[in-house]
C-alpha cells in the first residue's frame, strides 16, 4: 500500500539535500530517532528509505529526550505542550508548542529537551539520514535553534 504522503516526504527531503552543511564534531551523540530518555525510546520510526526517516516522538509530562542531533528537518506538532530545551552550549529556554504548528531547520541542531508541562506533547519529524555531503551521524553544524519547539 503506497503512502499518501510519500510525495511530501520526497519534496521535503529534496529541499534538505540541497542545503549546504559545514562540519562540527557530533561524535558520540545519537540522532534524534536513536536517542531516548533514561534508556527508553521516545520516538517511533514510522517510515524509512535509504535517504529519509519519518518518526513520531511522544513526551508525557516529566519525560524528555537526551542530548542528540538532527540533520536539517521538518516537524509538525500533533499535541502541543511546554518544553525546556537545552542547546549545545548549555543554554536553557522554555518553548511552547502549539497543536497544528510546524517548523523546519536548514542546519544541523544539537539539543536535549524535557516536557515541563502538564500535558503530553508529540510531533512528527521528517529528516534525511545523512547530511548533504553524505556523512552519516558524525559531523554537523551547531546553529541557533529554530522553530517553535527548537527542534
Amino acid at each position: 500500500m503506497p503512502h499518501r504522503n510519500l510525495k511530501l516526504v520526497s519534496t521535503v527531503f529534496s529541499v534538505f539535500a540541497a542545503l549546504p552543511v559545514s562540519a562540527v564534531d557530533t561524535t558520540g551523540l545519537p540522532q534524534a530517532f536513536d536517542a531516548g530518555w533514561h534508556g527508553k525510546k521516545t520516538c517511533e520510526l514510522m517510515y524509512e528509505t535509504e535517504e529519509v526517516r519519518v518518526g513520531r516522538c511522544i513526551f508525557p509530562p516529566g519525560v524528555g529526550h537526551e542530548k542528540h542531533f538532527h540533520y536539517p528537518h521538518y516537524g509538525y506538532v500533533l499535541e502541543g505542550g511546554t518544553l525546556s530545551i537545552t542547546d549545545a552550549q548549555g543554554g536553557v529556554r522554555k518553548a511552547q508548542t502549539v497543536t497544528g504548528s510546524d517548523w523546519s531547520t536548514d542546519t544541523i541542531t544539537v539539543h536535549s529537551a524535557l516536557n515541563v508541562g502538564d500535558s503530553t506533547t508529540s510531533y512528527i519529524i521528517v529528516e534525511p539520514k545523512s547530511d548533504a555531503s553524505g556523512q552519516e551521524g558524525t559531523n554537523g553544524v551547531l546553529p541557533e535553534e529554530q522553530g517553535p519547539s527548537g527542534e
